[in-house]
């Protein structure tokens, strides 16, 4: 198919690595273009679109079809170059959009754009060469506007952490530094993973000195303080569209932790009180509950006793 091999050799000339110069990463940058078999290269246009969204343009205008389960292929072994080098951006029409987001979508950046739009023409050397000359530039132009929107967290007087966009990471943000200044004061942060990153926090050493040995990270609360003067352990987890700290969630927990030596707290943590709401009736008894638009107060689903670790 000519415009497959054309492609192909589109991203051979802007310096794609060997494994990139492929039918799958062919496929996507015409989908990227929204160039169809019959257009010419001049008709490329900037086309804001999905990896699902993707995989269908390939299927309706290519007669190629790619299983739903190989987006994942297309986004590490396609998209993430792509980035790199400056010739897509992601989310451009909403940069804090967050990472997971199921609304992603990637567009060919300007520049590349205007390169690739002169294949085939007298301008394309020209074109090239130039973009070539500017590559590094453009991806670090292009990263440096993602990283506007991401959310610095200090976690002591020389560290600083930094979180991609996203309700998710931001109510992180609020646990480490609200919650823990009212609720956990002197802890020390020993875990806290990232939408984009799962251990972009977390002190090994400090863990298994109390017990938690090394575990996968999609098993830890989102967010670890310790305590070393009370020995009291607190396992936040930031609930934005699912995952409280249920009576499930709970005993996978309490097993997980069987031999951890200090008293352990389990807190559930909400943006706001609508969102509490949605998951009042799911939270497991003896569990503390904070809601970070009232950051001064628990809700105790102890009975009771006020916040502690259980006997």
């Amino acid at each position: 198919m000519i415009k497959i091999e054309e492609a192909k050799e589109v991203l051979r000339l802007l310096g794609l690595p060997k494994r990139q110069q492929n039918d799958r990463s062919a496929y996507t940058l015409l989908a990227l273009l929204n160039l169809k078999q019959n257009d010419n290269w001049t008709d490329a246009t900037i086309n804001l679109i999905g990896i699902h969204e993707i995989i269908v343009f390939i299927a309706k205008e290519y007669n190629f079809e790619y299983a739903e389960n190989s987006r994942e292929s297309i986004r590490r072994q396609t998209i993430h170059q792509l980035e790199q080098a400056g010739i897509i951006e992601r989310n451009a029409d909403d940069p804090t959009r967050p990472t997971n987001s199921g609304k992603t979508v990637y567009s060919i950046t300007p520049e590349a754009l205007d390169v690739i739009k002169s294949y085939g023409t007298d301008k394309w050397e020209t074109k090239l060469e130039k973009f070539l000359q500017n590559k590094e530039k453009l991806a670090e132009k292009y990263l440096m506007k993602r990283q506007i929107h991401q959310i610095p967290v200090k976690i002591d007087t020389d560290e600083e952490l930094i979180f991609s966009p996203g309700e998710h990471n931001e109510l992180q943000k609020l646990i480490i530094e609200e919650f823990g200044s009212r609720f956990a004061k002197g802890s020390k942060l020993l875990y806290v993973g990232d939408t984009a990153d799962k251990n972009l926090y977390r002190l090994d050493k400090e863990l298994e000195a109390i017990g938690i040995p090394f575990v996968e990270q999609d098993k830890l609360p989102d967010v670890v303080l310790y305590n070393k003067d009370k020995n009291w352990i607190f396992l936040c987890e930031a609930v934005t569209s699912h995952g409280p700290i249920s009576p499930k969630r709970f005993i996978e927990l309490e097993e997980m932790l069987k031999d951890c030596t200090a008293g352990k707290i389990y807190v559930t943590c909400f943006l706001d009180m609508s969102t509490f709401k949605r998951y009042a009736d799911e939270i497991a008894w003896e569990t503390e509950v904070w809601i970070a638009e009232m950051p001064d107060h628990l809700l105790h689903y102890n009975g009771d006793r006020f916040m502690g670790p259980r006997d």
